[in-house]
Order: C-alpha cells, then structure tokens, then sequence
C-alpha cells in the first residue's frame, strides 16, 4: 500500500441527499465534510460494537465504486484527473435509475439494486476504461493483495488488465454498511438497517453523479474532492424529429 495520495471515482447521493446523511450517520463520517458523526441509538442498540462493525467502510466514506482506489500513474496530475471527471460527466448518457433495497452481498450489509439496471453496468464499464489511463501499472504487491488464487480466472483476467478484479460482468453496485458479518449477527442488523432505510421512503434512486475521492495517505480516510453532475440524453428532443 502506497503512501502516496489514491484516488477513486465513486458515485455518491448528493451532500444534502437523505441518502448521503443516512449512509453517514451509520458509518460515523461524512465524506463530504470529513466531519466524524455520532451513531444512530439503534445501530449501538443492535450491536455495541458498531464502531468495530462498521470499521472499513468508514475508511471510505459512503459510496458506490465506479473505478477503484488507485495512485496517480506517472506524470498524471490531479487537476488532469479533475479536468478528465468534467470532461466524462460530460458526455451525455441515459442515467441510470434503480430500485434501492438493503440487502446482505458477500457478507456484509449494503444498499444495492432490487434488479440489475443495465445503464448502470454500462456507466460503471465506462468509468473503468475512461480513468484508466490515470492507473499505474498493477505491481506483485498489489495483486498479492488481491489474493488472486481466491478470484475466478475472469476475474483474474480483469485484476491483470484493470487493476481490479470487480469491474464489467463482475460489477455489482453497492453502498456499503458494514463490514462482513458472521451469519448469526446479520439477521437482527438487516432488520434495523431495512427499518431506518425505509423511514426516508426512497422508491428510485438516480444514478446522476460522479465523486472524486481523495486519500491523503494510507492511514487517512477518502474525502469527496469533487463532484460533477453527468448529462442527461434528451430523449424527448429526439422524440421531435
């Protein structure tokens, strides 16, 4: 892990989304402030050790990844980084929408999709590729990391070309809420997770944006350092013609 400042491309709701304070609240920091945030009572009343629980994804703040945490390549900058985020959201583009539920993926608690959304796929494929020049080249220690005798062989495959083995087919959006969670202690946390959730009465969620999250160092927290509002295809002008 580098020392070096990471950079990643997240989508996160808005700074004053009933989304974005949910997803703070629970994780105790909020990525648009880098303010630390008390927990909800009945997160402590669930599980005492919320702090430990919840413990990674508040390293990142609340988001959905689009192109993973990575360091600058040579002779890449961050105002380059900065001006290719403008320069993508844009690029006109149906926005995604999705039903949002909260639901347990590979052990741990997260906001996801009820149904896939292929928009959503294509945007997130669209982030791997487009950031990609920014990426340096995977060394042995980081894909050591990734444990890649863990990973399918597609998954491989993309670790070795992309950085990161959890991008096109592999792709799946999530908010994260916890960290993973031993069967018996996740039942009665979804339960208090999908009860607060259901208290903002989201029915569809807009993916509409686009996050530039920065990481001073490998000890500090991701903090949101820009964000930029993807345009919209006018269907209705097409509609015209």
């Amino acid at each position: 892990m580098t020392d070096l400042p990471r950079y990643a491309i997240y989508f996160a709701a808005g700074s004053d989304s009933p989304l974005s304070r949910f997803g703070a609240e629970l994780l105790g920091y909020d990525a648009y402030t880098g303010n630390e945030l008390p927990f909800p009572r009945e997160a402590l009343e669930v599980a005492p050790d919320w702090r430990d629980l919840s413990a990674d994804p508040r390293k990142y703040g609340f988001h959905a990844t689009l192109k993973a945490p990575m360091a600058l390549a040579s002779g890449k900058t961050e105002a380059g980084l900065m001006e290719a985020c403008a320069t993508f959201a844009g690029k006109t583009r149906p926005h995604p929408v999705i039903r949002p539920v909260v639901d347990a993926i590979s052990g741990f608690i997260a906001v996801i999709p009820a149904e896939p959304v292929d928009t959503l796929q294509e945007l997130a494929a669209d982030c791997v590729r487009d950031f990609d020049l920014f990426r340096p080249a995977l060394t042995a220690e980081d894909r050591a990391r990734r444990k890649p005798e863990k990973l399918s062989e597609r998954q491989r495959d993309y670790l070795d070309r992309w950085g990161y083995p959890y991008v096109m087919e592999e792709f799946r959006f999530h908010m994260t809420l916890t960290g993973r969670l031993d069967a018996e202690r996740r039942g009665p946390i979804l339960e208090m997770l999908r009860a607060r959730f259901a208290t903002l009465r989201i029915e569809t969620l807009e993916i509409d944006r686009i996050a530039l999250f920065r990481q001073d160092d490998a000890r500090a927290r991701f903090r949101i350092i820009g964000e930029w509002g993807l345009a919209r295809v006018d269907f209705s002008a097409s509609s015209r013609d």
